[in-house]
């Protein structure tokens, strides 16, 4: 009796794979500007290269992890000085180029699934606060700059969690929503928008600890990101909750699971 075995997957190299990205990203309109004209660009080179080499999406979710964790790991290690700001940054950096592949690699192989969404969600969303976390341990076990309030050095890192909680789930909830009564999202702006939603953007974050050498820049330039990410996270929580509102009332059906990493979805 024979046995009927699935043909094996066909693993594209690295050229092949680089065409089939640049022919197959979503639209970047509304995205913030970094992430959409520098990590996503950069991300497509990271993913090729992952395909070609037979990297799963899982795995690339695990080494963005990986350059993450390592980052932060640094920043609590260490004392801050511009070498470690450095350091940190690069990490970072790495962290959320791969944490854009995932998707890619997952979009080109067609590997996409509801549990590739759930490992790649809760590895940003432990990510997201970690970073402030970490900056706020660091000042702890190392101190604070001269002449800083010590509260300063807990409260902000704290809103930083706070408002970067509220935002991430604000955005992850209302992409379910709409998927799950099929309704397309309000207007995304052209490349102005993008402009002025880089304080949400990750990847200001990461590159923001090049300063951590430098305490009397680096405050400022963290109270100044807080404060812009809260006003735009308090107009787009304003914008979604009236959009969502206008829809008429749904039945309780579970809320659709759609992978970001399925084949409608490249980061």
């Amino acid at each position: 009796m024979s046995t009927a075995t699935a043909a094996p997957r066909h693993r594209p190299d690295y050229q092949e794979a680089l065409a089939g990205l640049r022919a197959a990203q979503k639209p970047g309109q509304g995205v913030p500007a970094y992430t959409r004209w520098v990590n996503r660009p950069l991300a497509r080179f990271a993913a090729a290269r992952a395909a070609a080499d037979g990297l799963t999406a899982n795995g690339v979710t695990g080494v963005s992890a990986a350059l993450s964790a390592t980052g932060l790991a640094v920043l609590v290690a260490a004392p801050p000085t511009p070498l470690t700001g450095l350091v940190v940054a690069v990490f970072l950096a790495a962290g959320y180029v791969m944490d854009s592949a995932d998707g890619q690699v997952a979009r080109l192989t067609g590997t996409g699934s509801p549990a590739g969404e759930w490992l790649d969600h809760v590895v940003d969303s432990v990510r997201t606060p970690a970073i402030h976390l970490a900056a706020m341990a660091s000042w702890l076990l190392h101190g604070g700059p001269d002449g800083t309030a010590p509260a300063l050095l807990v409260v902000l890192p704290a809103l930083f969690v706070l408002v970067g909680t509220g935002q991430f789930m604000s955005q992850i909830l209302a992409e379910q929503l709409r998927r799950r009564d099929r309704v397309a999202g309000p207007s995304t702006g052209g490349p102005l928008r993008s402009f002025l939603n880089l304080p949400t953007d990750a990847g200001v974050t990461c590159w923001i600890f090049l300063l951590w050498g430098f305490p009397a820049v680096f405050l400022p330039a963290y109270a100044a990101l807080l404060a812009a990410l809260a006003a735009i996270s308090a107009v787009s929580m304003r914008r979604k909750y009236v959009g969502l509102r206008a829809r008429p009332a749904v039945s309780s059906d579970p809320i659709a699971s759609s992978d970001d990493r399925s084949t409608s979805h490249v980061r």
